[in-house]
Protein backbone atom coordinates (compact mmCIF):
# COMPACT_ATOMS: atom_id res chain seq x y z
CA UNK A 1 0.00 0.00 0.00
CA UNK A 2 3.36 2.22 0.83
CA UNK A 3 4.45 1.48 -2.45
CA UNK A 4 1.18 2.18 -4.19
CA UNK A 5 0.77 5.80 -2.22
CA UNK A 6 4.05 6.83 -3.39
CA UNK A 7 3.62 5.73 -7.04
CA UNK A 8 0.11 7.35 -7.24
CA UNK A 9 1.90 10.53 -5.28
CA UNK A 10 5.04 10.28 -8.34
CA UNK A 11 2.71 10.28 -11.11
CA UNK A 12 0.29 13.01 -9.92
CA UNK A 13 3.46 15.19 -9.32
CA UNK A 14 4.82 14.57 -13.02
CA UNK A 15 1.33 15.22 -14.47
CA UNK A 16 1.04 18.47 -13.12
CA UNK A 17 4.46 19.45 -13.95
CA UNK A 18 4.18 18.36 -17.48
CA UNK A 19 0.51 20.16 -17.44
CA UNK A 20 2.31 22.82 -15.95
CA UNK A 21 5.06 23.03 -18.92
CA UNK A 22 2.78 22.72 -21.62
CA UNK A 23 0.95 25.50 -20.84
CA UNK A 24 3.31 27.94 -19.53
CA UNK A 25 3.19 29.20 -23.27
CA UNK A 26 0.14 30.47 -23.16
CA UNK A 27 -0.18 31.71 -20.08
CA UNK A 28 3.02 34.16 -21.13
CA UNK A 29 1.09 35.26 -24.24
CA UNK A 30 -1.90 35.80 -22.71
CA UNK A 31 0.08 37.64 -19.89
CA UNK A 32 1.77 39.39 -22.53
CA UNK A 33 -1.14 40.42 -24.02
CA UNK A 34 -2.76 42.21 -21.17
CA UNK A 35 0.06 43.69 -20.32
CA UNK A 36 -0.14 45.59 -23.93
CA UNK A 37 -3.56 46.33 -23.76
CA UNK A 38 -2.79 47.57 -20.13
CA UNK A 39 -0.25 50.39 -21.32
CA UNK A 40 -2.18 51.82 -23.77
CA UNK A 41 -4.99 51.71 -21.56
CA UNK A 42 -3.15 53.58 -19.37
CA UNK A 43 -1.68 56.21 -21.98
CA UNK A 44 -4.45 56.44 -23.80
CA UNK A 45 -3.18 58.81 -26.63
CA UNK A 46 -0.17 56.56 -27.26
CA UNK A 47 -0.12 54.63 -30.41
CA UNK A 48 3.43 52.97 -30.02
CA UNK A 49 5.76 51.54 -27.12
CA UNK A 50 8.91 50.75 -26.43
CA UNK A 51 10.18 48.53 -23.54
CA UNK A 52 13.18 50.02 -21.30
CA UNK A 53 15.33 48.49 -18.48
CA UNK A 54 16.73 50.42 -16.02
CA UNK A 55 20.12 48.85 -15.73
CA UNK A 56 22.40 48.46 -11.86
CA UNK A 57 23.94 51.71 -13.73
CA UNK A 58 20.53 53.95 -13.54
CA UNK A 59 20.25 54.39 -16.98
CA UNK A 60 17.46 53.58 -19.30
CA UNK A 61 18.15 50.77 -22.31
CA UNK A 62 16.02 48.98 -24.86
CA UNK A 63 18.38 45.92 -25.42
CA UNK A 64 15.10 42.99 -24.48
CA UNK A 65 18.28 41.12 -22.81
CA UNK A 66 19.10 43.71 -19.97
CA UNK A 67 18.66 42.92 -16.38
CA UNK A 68 16.82 45.81 -14.57
CA UNK A 69 12.87 46.87 -13.50
CA UNK A 70 11.09 47.36 -16.85
CA UNK A 71 9.02 50.48 -18.03
CA UNK A 72 7.10 51.18 -20.90
CA UNK A 73 7.59 54.26 -22.89
CA UNK A 74 4.43 55.46 -25.10
CA UNK A 75 4.65 57.38 -28.41
CA UNK A 76 2.07 58.99 -30.09
CA UNK A 77 2.01 58.40 -34.43
CA UNK A 78 4.63 61.05 -34.96
CA UNK A 79 7.15 59.45 -32.39
CA UNK A 80 6.66 62.07 -29.72
CA UNK A 81 6.82 60.39 -26.10
CA UNK A 82 3.46 60.81 -24.62
CA UNK A 83 4.25 58.99 -21.42
CA UNK A 84 5.55 56.44 -19.30
CA UNK A 85 3.82 52.96 -18.09
CA UNK A 86 4.97 51.89 -14.77
CA UNK A 87 3.94 48.94 -13.05
CA UNK A 88 3.77 48.82 -8.91
CA UNK A 89 2.60 46.67 -6.19
CA UNK A 90 1.61 46.51 -2.48
CA UNK A 91 -0.45 45.01 0.09
CA UNK A 92 -4.18 45.53 0.02
CA UNK A 93 -6.84 44.43 2.17
CA UNK A 94 -6.89 40.68 0.95
CA UNK A 95 -3.23 40.26 -0.67
CA UNK A 96 -0.98 42.19 -3.03
CA UNK A 97 -2.64 44.11 -5.67
CA UNK A 98 -0.29 45.26 -8.81
CA UNK A 99 -1.15 48.27 -10.72
CA UNK A 100 0.08 49.57 -14.26
CA UNK A 101 -0.28 52.91 -13.78
CA UNK A 102 0.54 56.17 -17.08
CA UNK A 103 3.15 59.12 -15.71
CA UNK A 104 3.08 62.06 -18.51
CA UNK A 105 6.14 64.51 -18.05
CA UNK A 106 4.68 67.68 -19.52
CA UNK A 107 1.52 67.30 -17.61
CA UNK A 108 3.25 66.27 -14.25
CA UNK A 109 0.63 63.97 -13.49
CA UNK A 110 -0.52 60.53 -13.40
CA UNK A 111 -2.99 60.12 -16.43
CA UNK A 112 -3.86 56.50 -16.09
CA UNK A 113 -4.31 53.16 -14.28
CA UNK A 114 -4.96 49.58 -14.29
CA UNK A 115 -5.96 46.70 -11.81
CA UNK A 116 -3.35 43.84 -13.28
CA UNK A 117 -4.00 42.02 -10.02
CA UNK A 118 -6.39 42.08 -7.32
CA UNK A 119 -8.08 39.72 -5.28
CA UNK A 120 -9.48 42.78 -2.85
CA UNK A 121 -13.25 41.79 -1.75
CA UNK A 122 -15.82 41.39 -4.76
CA UNK A 123 -18.58 44.44 -4.53
CA UNK A 124 -16.35 46.25 -1.81
CA UNK A 125 -12.37 46.16 -2.60
CA UNK A 126 -12.84 45.27 -6.35
CA UNK A 127 -14.44 49.17 -6.40
CA UNK A 128 -10.66 50.12 -7.24
CA UNK A 129 -11.03 48.59 -10.49
CA UNK A 130 -15.11 49.83 -11.36
CA UNK A 131 -16.43 53.05 -9.50
CA UNK A 132 -16.03 55.46 -11.97
CA UNK A 133 -15.52 58.31 -9.22
CA UNK A 134 -12.19 56.91 -8.01
CA UNK A 135 -10.56 56.15 -11.34
CA UNK A 136 -11.60 59.83 -12.19
CA UNK A 137 -8.36 60.65 -9.77
CA UNK A 138 -6.35 59.06 -11.69
CA UNK A 139 -7.01 61.30 -14.91
CA UNK A 140 -4.58 63.99 -13.79
CA UNK A 141 -2.97 63.18 -9.80
CA UNK A 142 -0.70 65.90 -9.51
CA UNK A 143 2.90 64.17 -8.99
CA UNK A 144 5.48 67.20 -9.85
CA UNK A 145 8.92 67.43 -8.45
CA UNK A 146 9.42 70.09 -5.94
CA UNK A 147 12.72 72.48 -6.86
CA UNK A 148 15.77 70.08 -6.20
CA UNK A 149 14.12 67.95 -8.61
CA UNK A 150 14.84 64.73 -6.63
CA UNK A 151 11.63 64.08 -4.70
CA UNK A 152 7.87 64.42 -4.95
CA UNK A 153 6.67 68.07 -4.17
CA UNK A 154 3.52 66.60 -2.57
CA UNK A 155 3.70 63.04 -1.73
CA UNK A 156 0.08 61.02 -2.63
CA UNK A 157 -2.38 60.90 -0.25
CA UNK A 158 -5.51 59.20 -0.16
CA UNK A 159 -8.57 61.20 1.90
CA UNK A 160 -12.35 60.21 2.68
CA UNK A 161 -14.66 60.52 -0.56
CA UNK A 162 -15.41 63.91 -1.01
CA UNK A 163 -12.68 65.59 0.85
CA UNK A 164 -10.46 65.79 -1.95
CA UNK A 165 -8.93 69.54 -1.94
CA UNK A 166 -5.90 69.05 -3.69
CA UNK A 167 -4.99 67.77 -7.35
CA UNK A 168 -2.58 65.67 -5.60
CA UNK A 169 -4.93 63.55 -3.48
CA UNK A 170 -7.00 60.72 -4.22
CA UNK A 171 -10.85 60.76 -3.37
CA UNK A 172 -11.23 57.46 -1.60
CA UNK A 173 -14.17 55.00 -1.55
CA UNK A 174 -17.04 54.66 1.07
CA UNK A 175 -16.94 50.78 2.19
CA UNK A 176 -13.42 50.34 0.83
CA UNK A 177 -11.26 52.28 2.63
CA UNK A 178 -8.26 49.92 2.84
CA UNK A 179 -8.12 48.76 -0.65
CA UNK A 180 -8.39 52.67 -1.94
CA UNK A 181 -5.79 53.97 0.27
CA UNK A 182 -3.43 50.58 -0.42
CA UNK A 183 -3.93 52.23 -4.37
CA UNK A 184 -2.72 55.71 -2.78
CA UNK A 185 0.41 53.96 -0.82
CA UNK A 186 1.25 51.90 -3.94
CA UNK A 187 1.57 54.91 -5.91
CA UNK A 188 2.99 57.26 -3.65
CA UNK A 189 5.54 55.02 -2.82
CA UNK A 190 6.58 53.94 -6.61
CA UNK A 191 6.15 57.61 -7.99
CA UNK A 192 8.31 58.92 -5.41
CA UNK A 193 11.17 56.60 -7.02
CA UNK A 194 10.48 56.62 -10.76
CA UNK A 195 9.58 60.27 -11.30
CA UNK A 196 12.56 61.44 -10.21
CA UNK A 197 14.61 58.80 -12.51
CA UNK A 198 12.43 59.25 -15.87
CA UNK A 199 12.88 62.85 -15.11
CA UNK A 200 16.57 62.79 -15.35
CA UNK A 201 16.43 60.17 -17.97
CA UNK A 202 13.88 61.72 -20.31
CA UNK A 203 16.11 63.13 -23.02
CA UNK A 204 17.41 59.33 -23.49
CA UNK A 205 13.81 58.18 -23.40
CA UNK A 206 12.42 61.43 -25.74
CA UNK A 207 15.36 60.28 -28.22
CA UNK A 208 14.46 56.36 -27.95
CA UNK A 209 12.79 54.61 -31.38
CA UNK A 210 9.16 53.33 -30.61
CA UNK A 211 8.69 49.76 -31.78
CA UNK A 212 5.95 49.00 -34.66
CA UNK A 213 3.21 48.46 -32.04
CA UNK A 214 0.22 49.42 -31.68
Amino acid sequence: MYRTLVGVGMFCGLLIAIVFQGTLPVIERNRAEALERAVFAVLPAASQRTTYALTPEGEFVSDTDAVGQRVHAGFDSDGRLIGVAIEASGMGYADTITVLYGYAPEQEAIVGIRVLTSKETPGLGDKIEKDAVFLENFVALDVRLDPSGETLQHRIVTVKRGQKTQPWQIDGITGATISAKAIGEILATSSERWVPIINEQLEQLVAGESDDES
